[in-house]
């Protein structure tokens, strides 16, 4: 079939940086979905944006549709015509459907009778008639929280659209996008090259926006150009760059035609915190701060400018003049805040709400330190110092250097703990208190902080589950899901081996009382950390199945890490050769019990009823397995506990191959489903094996 490389690119004021990417990707993959719902050929989607433009290259998309066969089967032939053999409805409505008269329909006999049947070729219609459709669509899919509007036009974008450029080889595609109609001229950059940019083809377009239009269209090279270009100017005062990969994506979404610019700051500001110089340089200005060899900052910067000027040091003098006030502010907060210690602003933050219902930050304060006392003691560790650092955590939330850099909450404090001379214990404390802040970011270093980490995500999810705001769908406006993720890493990782239950009891009974069950919102908010526990585990294991996690849920662990334990063991137990035949019988007893519940009921198995050498034998075994495994569970050995319950497979295998369960004599019937009972509940103090495949 005939292709031809497709280009569409749309026009738009600056889109959000930091969305910039993952509007690029989603336009891509939106497309390519709406294209294979057309059953449009394709090869490669390249996809392209800069800080004006979403843009794609689809390869070799087919010109049209590939022609189809088109098979329906009707209405059986006896109910389609009378004895005269004249049409009824259910004939007419049939041909009706396929567009064609009663006489044009086909039949085909089958095992079941004769049946009415049409059969028809359809061409495929030509890729011009459907692609304004199609991108209209994947652009109307594009994960947008809020859209806008502009002029009179009733379309709705993240930005207002200026063009759209929809070339299928050398040929224009006609179409209305957006409110705008479709053409060829693109735009180039704003100050290098504004006005009209004429596409000839989609093959050119890279080339002609870079070469006449001073715009890098393909953010991955823009970005790799940016990282390139920043790193060798730091390199040419012998310096390395600071927190490159936490701005090289906003730079990149920020620039069309990258310039580096290297600046300097007066050398008096290295007396500030790193994190101060770098939040003022990197969170206000995108500026890359630079470093020595040694890890030290440098009075040096790089900025990425949008223009290749003829006069770079009015560029450098702009930039630096924007940054001298900035970090004289930063220093002012610093002189200002260690005026007064974090102990001394504890009282105002009974003036500050922490959330509408569930008190001021004092109160989270006090329900934070207390709870911190109560965990210590559940894992059996010393809380003084964490204690006292869960009394002055949210104190720097109060000093003008946080509320300035709301980024540097806790890391501030640490450094203001230390001034008012606090044991460094608690200052490390505080400044790790938001540890992990995302997923796969770093754990706290110590007990003191993993404990303040611990009890400050507790109390903000027990505190918002009892004001009923949970998650639904894709909005967490609270971080709850990152809340409960922490819980998790700190628990698995951090080796926190908590009783969970007994701590969101804790932590529920603290919260102003709300109009929901406590003991619903404990099993609620119970399943919702252990949610968080099945997606981490399954992200960082490939190998996991969903219903190896289902077989240890059903027994509700109340630590994470006892979960994590029987989970293990649980997966060790598959690898062996006894675990199939087990997984079955585990499956076929719960049944059985399942349909006998409340029926014969038994609380124990009385051996004068065994008649049967097979059940005397599975008694036998359950006994003597019965003694090894308790020690071994008490113990937390899970997976030595599961290979001695392998050791039952003969007995089980024999019991189900001699023994009829369901005997017409009540009491024999009631003695064996009882020896059943003890069995699975045997295989229950583990782990559900009855949720496993049994293949």
């Amino acid at each position: 079939m005939k292709s031809a490389d497709l280009l569409v690119e749309l026009g738009t004021e600056e889109l959000p940086p930091k969305a910039l990417r993952s509007l690029r990707d989603a336009f891509a993959e939106a497309l390519a979905k709406g294209l294979g719902d057309a059953r449009l050929e394709h090869d490669n989607i390249e996809r392209y944006a800069s800080p004006r433009r979403l843009a794609v290259v689809v390869e070799r998309l087919a010109l049209a549709q590939a022609s189809r066969d088109i098979e329906q089967k009707g209405p059986p032939v006896a109910i389609a015509f009378n004895d005269a053999g004249e049409a009824l409805p259910p004939a007419i409505a049939f041909a009706k459907k396929c567009g064609v008269e009663v006489q044009d329909l086909g039949r085909t006999q089958t095992e079941k009778g004769e049946w009415l049947s049409y059969s028809a070729t359809e061409a495929g219609q030509p890729a011009a008639d459907l692609l304004g459709g199609i991108v209209e669509t994947a652009l109307a899919d594009l994960p947008i929280p809020r859209r806008m509007r502009w002029g009179d036009s009733p379309a709705e974008f993240v930005r207002p659209v200026h063009w759209l450029v929809m070339l299928h080889g050398k040929e224009l595609v006609e179409a209305k996008v957006m409110g705008i109609t479709s053409g060829r001229d693109s735009q180039g950059h704003r100050f290098h090259a504004p006005g009209a940019l004429r596409i000839q083809e989609p093959a050119g377009y890279l080339d002609t926006l870079a070469d006449e239009g001073y715009v890098i269209a393909d953010f991955d090279r823009r970005r790799e150009m940016i990282e390139q270009s920043v790193t060798r100017t730091a390199a040419e005062i012998d310096g390395v760059v600071v927190n490159g990969e936490a701005l090289y994506d906003e730079v990149a979404a920020l620039v069309e035609w990258p310039v580096p610019v290297l600046g300097r700051f007066d050398e008096s500001y290295l007396e500030l915190p790193d994190e101060v110089v770098i939040s003022t340089l990197t969170g206000h200005q995108r500026y890359f701060p630079i470093a020595d060899d040694s890890g030290a900052l440098r009075n040096a910067f790089v900025t990425v400018a949008n223009i290749d000027s003829k006069d770079p040091d009015q560029v450098r003098n702009g930039n630096e003049r924007v940054v001298r006030p900035r970090l004289a502010d930063a220093a002012f907060f610093w002189e200002t805040d260690r005026s007064s210690s974090l102990e001394s602003r504890h009282p105002s933050l009974d003036a500050v709400v922490y959330q509408q219902g569930l008190g001021s930050l004092a109160d989270k304060s006090h329900r934070v330190q207390a709870l911190v006392v109560q965990l210590a003691e559940m894992l059996s560790l010393d809380c003084e110092h964490a204690a006292r650092a869960a009394t002055l955590a949210k104190c720097d939330l109060l000093t003008g250097m946080v509320g300035e850099f709301p980024e540097l909450q806790g890391i501030m404090g640490a450094y203001y703990a230390r001034a008012d001379g606090e044991d460094p214990r608690v200052a490390d404390a505080i400044a790790e208190q938001y540890l992990p802040r995302f997923a796969g970011d770093k754990l706290p270093n110590s007990h003191d902080a993993s404990l303040l980490a611990l009890a400050d995500r507790l109390d903000t999810l027990a505190g918002v589950f009892t004001l009923g705001k949970k998650p639904s769908g894709n909005r967490d406006p609270f971080g709850l899901r990152r809340a409960a993720l922490g819980v998790v890493r700190l628990s698995i990782e951090g080796g926190l081996d908590l009783d969970l239950k007994q701590a969101i009891d804790i932590a529920l009974a603290a919260q102003p009382p709300g109009k929901a069950d406590r003991a619903a919102l404990a099993a609620e908010l119970y399943q919702f950390v252990v949610e968080r526990l099945r997606n981490y585990l399954l992200e960082r294991d490939a190998e996991l199945k969903s219903e190896t996690f289902d077989s240890v849920l059903q027994r509700q662990p109340a630590s994470l890490v006892d979960f994590a334990r029987r989970l293990s063991a649980v997966r060790t137990f598959l690898e062996l050769d006894e675990a199939v035949s087990l997984a079955a019988a585990n499956k076929r007893i719960a049944n059985i019990l399942k349909k006998n519940a409340g029926k014969d009921a038994q609380r124990s198995v009385d051996p004068s009823l065994l008649a049967e050498p097979a059940e005397q034998a599975l008694y036998d075994a359950l006994s003597v397995v019965d003694r090894t495994i308790q020690p071994l569970i008490e113990q937390n050995e899970y997976t030595d506990a599961l290979r001695s319950l392998a050791s039952l497979k003969g007995p089980v295998d024999r019991f189900f191959d001699d023994v009829m369960v369901m005997a017409e004599d009540a009491d024999t019937r009631a003695n064996r489903l009882a020896l059943l009972s003890e069995l699975r509940q045997l295989f229950l103090r583990i782990a559900d094996l009855s949720r496993l495949s049994a293949a």
